[in-house]
């Protein structure tokens, strides 16, 4: 299913239709520059090639604020732009959580916090088992994801068995609990996987984060944005 495309200038536009209770503002607008950059720019997927085995994966864990999601598929042609007017409602597809059985290029249903990177984890593992290993797989999540325990096990395992496909890109928009000494990035780094720490509204500085090399290691991004309630 495709639509006209839209440019990122389009994307204030977009989120502006969907209007309506339990939007999770913050959780979407953080995330917005650096979905743009990797549909944009990073990930080799489209509204004609969805279902391409090879395809790269993209992966929303914090699939509690969907909107700039949703907006950005919308851009890229996925699923028709009128379709966010209707965000929320009972008969939309486009419903507070993605839903994969509804919404074209969307790979997972997700919301429920640390789900998606041990998702990314074995999806990235089945991939290189059937052979696809040139495609990457991408998730997203958010700082305070971090607090679930699945994670560090995902991370401690994805560095253990060099999962060099597996990419995270964690925004950071200080609403975790906890911490680390020397950053998000450091621990990731303590697994064996490459991480690197940018500006989350810089489209530059989150593309060359995205497309650094990496070889055999796992590689995150950690995009620093506003914090929540700022």
């Amino acid at each position: 299913m495709t639509s006209v495309k839209a440019d990122y200038g389009d994307l204030p536009r977009l989120m502006s239709r969907m209007t309506g209770d339990e939007k999770h503002g913050p959780a979407a607008t953080s995330t917005l520059d650096a979905l743009w950059v990797l549909y944009d720019r990073v990930l080799r997927v489209s509204p004609e090639a969805a279902d391409a085995p090879d395809r790269d994966r993209f992966l929303l864990s914090k699939g509690h604020g969907p909107m700039a999601y949703y907006a950005v598929l919308a851009a890229k042609g996925f699923f028709p732009a009128s379709w966010l007017a209707g965000f929320g409602a009972y008969d939309s597809p486009l419903g507070h959580h993605p839903d994969r059985t509804l919404v074209p290029g969307v790979e997972i249903s997700s919301g429920s916090l640390g789900h998606g990177l041990p998702l990314a984890v074995g999806t990235a593992l089945g991939l290189r088992a059937r052979g696809y290993g040139d495609a990457a797989v991408w998730v997203l999540l958010g700082d305070a994801e971090l607090d679930e325990g699945s994670n560090h096990e995902a991370i401690a395992y994805a560095g253990a068995v060099r999962l060099g496909r597996l990419h995270a890109l964690v925004v950071d928009n200080a609403s975790a609990t906890h911490g680390w000494r020397g950053g998000i990035a450091s621990r990731f780094e303590a697994a064996g996987w490459s991480a690197v720490t940018v500006d989350g509204r810089d489209h530059e500085a989150l593309y060359d984060a995205c497309t650094r090399p990496h070889p055999g290691r796992p590689h995150a991004v950690v995009a620093r944005v506003e914090p929540k309630g700022d």
